[in-house]
């Protein structure tokens, strides 16, 4: 999604509109991921959890094939032996 276009859905119906707070809230989970990621190890449960979290993100956004790949690769990670 463009940046802006959030920002002007935001000012048009408010930000705790669902399909406005969804579109907030996808850049801060893929950077949460990413953060984890760097600083934790891509094998860490804690990046499973973000995983989960932006999976879920797209399953209420009707984003399935998105979602399925994340929550995949979650379960992986939390089914290795530590």
């Amino acid at each position: 999604m463009e940046p802006q276009r959030p920002l002007l859905a935001e000012k048009a119906v408010g930000p705790e509109h669902p399909p406005v707070a969804t579109s907030l809230a996808e850049p801060l989970y893929k950077r949460s991921l990413v953060i984890r990621e760097k600083a934790l190890g891509p094998d860490h449960p804690d990046v499973a959890q973000s995983l989960v979290n932006l999976a879920a993100l797209y399953r209420k956004t009707g984003r399935d094939k998105e979602a399925e790949p994340l929550e995949a690769r979650a379960a992986r990670i939390r089914n290795m032996k530590r």
